[in-house]
């Protein structure tokens, strides 16, 4: 078969590529038949003899990943290890990523077999290990993933484990070893393996812990030598405050005193500091972290309060960033809460605070960036920024029972609104608004998230009330055309129907009657529903006329 073959290979080339690209799922029978027809010894000697025929390599790599992922196919590995050994060591890069594929199919294989311990034992047999971390470091993107896969998927067992994980710290597959010989793409790509592996579960995070492998990060941060690499594992700190184990074994505080102090100075890349001051806001807010210091929540804002103070009036993605970062704090409700640590007589006690509240606490409350750019005619993305930000300390993502804040913070939120509104051209919030939905499409989906927000507080349905224009834009069905917008839109109607049904007031007000039926025509219309005006034609056609 195989000197069949070496005369002429479009055979298999074009039956492989009807495997390959069958568009169905192909089973084990399937799998057994091509097989029966050509042999692994076959394909595999094809892929390091006819390389040079075109398009041969990737439609025989594609096939032997379907093949493989058949339970016939998968069965097949442990007898064709050399195979994957070799392949580790391909210089094409296609031949590479099939291998690691590969040993995660063997996995999978040895685990439907009850064998837990199989695949890592076969992995150290033949030497595997050393391998996929060799590609790791030194393959293309997606070599590196593969890999990456085949690594975590060693750690479900416990040979997998000791493998990965080597008690002597001076074994050349230590990962603190492989770290420090790699280059800096090897390096993130180290670190994010070291994530990944303690994404798996809470025992194999422990071992990390243990290990002491999690201070890598925070080192390779705090050296601030690469920038594309201080972002980079910036974001990977960041995906392990997410893990539900994170907040066991991370260093919040001190991750989060890194963060501070790259907003607070001004030396580093404008990019370091905006991504410093969004992971900020992001991590306070992580629903994987359950405690955080009340100093380091201060110093927090302290330093994004700062940077916008100094950033006030400019157009920069720095401001877009800081505005952001105090969004996402504001978005913060009760479930979970935001906690912070009071230490009094030597114990230490928890107090709960929604993010609003406390933007709206300090002295001076730092939600003025965001009431004076959300308001403001400065650059497009910084105000959109600040008017979903609002639209978040507002309560629009909140539960009903938690848009409202405390009292001290509500005075401080409508103060603020009032303040800017009269220092504007338009004297009164209810002008603001209007001036918002009757510009473009992206701003008036963010109006129509702020004003979704406020509307539950009595003053700002007054001033709605007051702006017929604002009712005839928010009701009107043909005002938006994306689906966002139309959402939004319709959100909008139900908040201002409901905050004016609750209000015995303003509903018993004849004034208001049109208002409110008219909020209820498009409440019920529903958010995709077009007017009659614009309903397209239909054509009618009367049996004399056909």
């Amino acid at each position: 078969m195989e000197e069949e073959f070496s005369l002429d290979p479009s055979h298999l080339l074009e039956s492989a590529s009807d495997f390959a690209h069958f568009p169905g799922v192909q089973n084990d029978a399937s799998a057994k038949s091509f097989l029966d027809r050509f042999p692994l010894p076959v394909i595999i000697s094809a892929l390091q003899t006819k390389a040079d025929v075109p398009g041969l390599e990737m439609t025989l790599v594609e096939c032997l990943e379907r093949i493989f992922k058949t339970k016939y196919g998968s069965s097949l590995i442990p007898q064709f290890m050399t195979f994957v050994q070799v392949g580790l060591q391909a210089e094409s890069q296609v031949i590479k990523r099939l291998a690691c594929t590969t040993v995660c199919q063997g996995g999978r294989c040895f685990l439907e077999g009850q064998n837990v311990d199989g695949a890592a034992e076969l992995v150290d047999e033949y030497g595997v290990y050393p391998l996929l971390l060799n590609c790791l470091i030194h393959g293309d993107e997606q070599v590196a993933a593969s890999s990456m896969d085949a690594i975590k998927g060693l750690t479900t067992s416990s040979k997998g484990i000791e493998i990965v994980f080597p008690v002597k710290s001076d074994e050349s597959t230590s990962l603190r070893n492989v770290l420090a010989h790699s280059s800096s793409l090897g390096q993130v790509r180290v670190l994010a393996l070291i994530v990944k592996l303690f994404c798996v579960s809470s025992s194999v995070a422990s071992i990390i812990y243990g290990l002491d492998l999690l201070s890598l990060l925070v080192a390779q941060v705090s050296t601030r030598s690469d920038l594309l690499m201080t972002l980079s594992v910036l974001e990977l700190l960041y995906e392990l405050s997410e893990i539900p184990h994170g907040a066991e074994f991370l260093p919040i505080a001190t991750f989060l005193q890194l963060l501070i102090s790259f907003v607070r100075d001004k030396s580093v890349e404008p990019m370091l500091r905006s991504r410093s001051m969004v992971i900020s806001g992001r991590l306070l807010t992580s629903e994987g972290i359950s405690t955080v210091e009340k100093s380091s929540v201060i110093n927090a804002l302290s330093a994004i309060d700062e940077t916008l103070e100094l950033l006030k009036g400019q157009d920069t993605d720095e401001s877009e960033s800081g505005l952001e970062a105090l969004g996402q704090i504001g978005s913060y409700h009760l479930l979970p809460l935001l906690i912070l640590h009071v230490a009094l007589n030597g114990l230490t006690f928890v107090l709960a605070i929604q993010g609003a509240e406390l933007l709206l606490s300090s002295v001076p409350p730092v939600a003025r960036h965001v009431i004076d750019a959300a308001f403001d005619r400065q650059g497009r993305g910084v105000q959109l920024a600040a008017l979903h930000a609002l639209g978040n300390i507002s309560g629009e993502g909140r539960p009903d029972g938690s848009k409202i804040l405390n009292d001290s913070a509500e005075v401080c939120l409508r103060c603020l609104i009032f303040e800017k509104a009269a220092k504007s051209a338009k004297l009164t919030p209810s002008g603001l608004f209007l001036s918002l939905l009757q510009k473009e499409s992206e701003i008036r989906w963010a109006a129509y998230r702020l004003i979704s927000g406020l509307v539950a507080r009595p003053w700002c349905l007054i001033e709605i009330c007051s702006k017929p224009g604002i009712i005839d834009i928010v009701t009107d069905a043909n005002t938006e055309s994306a689906k966002n917008g139309m959402e939004a839109r319709h959100k909008c109607c139900e908040a201002i129907y409901s905050a004016l049904s609750a209000s015995c007031k303003l509903l018993s007000d004849p004034s208001l009657a049109g208002m409110a039926a008219k909020l209820n025509e498009a409440v019920r219309r529903g958010p995709y529903q077009l007017s009659r005006e614009r309903a397209e034609a239909q054509p009618v056609s009367l049996g004399d006329e056909r």
